[in-house]
């Protein structure tokens, strides 16, 4: 599918290879959903990663001089504005490899490094001083892994933000709010022009939960 290299609504200062904003998540796919290929959410950015972004470019004390670890990374927005506030290393993880592309092509569109990797942070031993989520609490399987992960990774001293536009299966009790946006979004893809969108921080209390 095609993409055009276009700015991201709430962080103007990081432009994407994106979708055209009429297309649909499985309009390249002939409108249906097949297990076997993950959906190409790398074409769109969603309120999460918008949300996570803009959050992290105004408070760069948050990643400056610290390691970043964006998982589920899909185009990489978050990543991008990780390391343009000053982080001292941004790894993209997405399980899909054709993402984990894209990422790495739109950090090189914005002339930040940022390293890229094929992998499940559910698998991996890996950590960082930061980590952002955006927009991965969307099914109950991929909610209760990702939840287990960032819990674990929380007890090991990472600070966790996750971007989250309400979807269903958000865990809040495990998250305080420090912020909220209203972000803009392709009518096609959430059937509205725009999403309240919270970042949330995990707090230590609740990470052995």
């Amino acid at each position: 599918m095609e993409t055009t290299l276009l700015p991201v609504p709430l962080a103007p200062e990081i432009s994407l290879h994106l979708a055209d904003g009429g297309v649909g998540l499985f309009d390249g796919t002939g409108g249906a959903f097949s297990s076997d290929v993950p959906p190409p959410f790398w074409l769109f950015v969603w309120a999460g990663g918008q949300a996570l972004a803009r959050h992290v470019l105004d408070h760069p004390e948050i990643v400056r001089g610290r390691t970043v670890l964006d998982v589920a990374s899909g185009s990489g927005v978050a990543a991008i504005a990780a390391g343009r506030a000053g982080a001292s290393r941004v790894t993209a993880l997405d399980v899909d490899p054709l993402a984990v592309a894209a990422a790495a092509r739109n950090a090189a569109a914005n002339q930040v490094v940022v390293d890229t990797r094929t992998a499940d942070i559910a698998d991996l031993d890996m950590s960082a001083d930061v980590i952002l989520a955006g927009d991965v609490f969307y099914t109950r399987t991929v909610a209760d892994r990702m939840a287990a992960r960032l819990r674990r990774a929380r007890r090991e001293g990472a600070r966790i933000l996750v971007g989250d536009p309400g979807r269903g299966y958000f865990p809040e009790r495990m998250f305080t709010q420090v912020a909220e946006y209203v972000v803009p979004v392709p009518a096609a893809l959430e059937e509205t022009e725009a999403l309240v969108t919270g970042v949330w921080e995990m707090h230590a209390t609740n990470a052995a939960g």
